[in-house]
């Protein structure tokens, strides 16, 4: 008789340092196997109900993951290296990955899926996703003119959009006022020296998530020179909470990227035919020169 040893395959006793992969195993049906999460979580809300909470987000408490038993912890970007250095070196595996942009979170998403067993049932929940970007992408097509966005992660100072927020911006129709700095993974790379820079690029549409702190359309309206800014004479400036656009996982891809494609649309459909008649009703660049010089040789 052959006897057959059974061990299990992937990780069981999983702690999330970051919500995005808590989020990405709870739709997965693998929620069993998270042990710990972040102090962030919020998406399941479920998560943050039955699960401990071990970490922040350049932080954790060592000694209550250890306690947990985890056989991987699951982090995200170099921020929190030093946490995945001290577990590394208490024998823990830890994964950190680092997904910036869309495609580097269907990524994520993937190898987790595929971590777990489930990397079929992740495939064609990815693939589903990745229909629904390209429907917003097909409907956007539409738009009489695609506006210029600027997206503000932070206040003081100003930071603009992280990569994959940028390339969701596009996705939902608009371009990013600052397309240059959304490569820099870090925020102190995409601080925005000069305020007056922002004015300049004069941004159809504002959109904030201070990251910790609620966003303040009235304070930004009222930032000098910031009067004659098109979003600001329009009224379009909005908040997307940080929570549903600034997780680099599931949350993002789908609350983060229909807020964003809602407001464009709006802009589209409300904003973009005033501007046009205004636009329409001017006479062309000199054109009151040039009628008065006419009417001066008539004369």
């Amino acid at each position: 008789m052959n006897t057959r040893l059974d061990f299990p395959l992937g990780p069981q006793r999983i702690v999330c340092m970051t919500e995005e992969t808590t989020e990405w195993l709870y739709l997965l049906g693998e929620d069993a196997r998270v042990v710990g999460i972040s102090g962030y979580t919020v998406r399941p809300k479920r998560a943050r109900e039955e699960k401990p909470r071990v970490s922040a987000f350049t932080s954790a408490k060592i000694d209550k993951i250890l306690a947990l038993q985890p056989d991987c912890v699951f982090g995200f970007s170099d921020m929190q290296a030093d946490i995945a250095s001290a577990l590394i070196r208490h024998g823990v595996q830890v994964t950190i990955f680092n997904q910036r942009s869309v495609a580097e979170i269907f990524s994520m998403m993937f190898q987790v899926a595929a971590m777990v067993g489930q990397s079929d049932k992740g495939l064609a929940m990815i693939e589903a996703l990745q229909q629904q970007l390209a429907a917003i992408q097909n409907a956007a097509a539409t738009l009489p003119r695609r506006p210029r966005i600027y997206f503000e992660e932070w206040d003081e100072p100003p930071i603009s959009a992280i990569r994959w927020v940028s390339e969701l911006m596009g996705i939902a129709g608009g371009d990013d006022c600052f397309p240059e700095l959304a490569a820099q993974s870090l925020g102190k790379n995409r601080i925005i020296a000069d305020s007056a820079e922002i004015v300049r690029r004069n941004p159809d549409i504002i959109i904030g998530s201070w990251c910790g702190k609620k966003f303040r359309p009235e304070k930004v309206a009222a930032r000098p020179g910031w009067k004659d800014v098109s979003a600001v004479k329009t009224g379009q400036l909005f908040e997307i909470k940080s929570v549903d656009i600034l997780q680099p996982g599931p949350a993002a891809l789908t609350d983060g990227v229909a807020q964003l494609h809602r407001i464009v649309m709006d802009w589209g459909r409300n904003v973009a035919p005033t501007l046009a008649t205004s636009c329409a009703a001017l006479p062309p660049r000199g054109g009151y020169a040039r009628l008065g010089a006419a009417r001066r040789r008539a004369g």
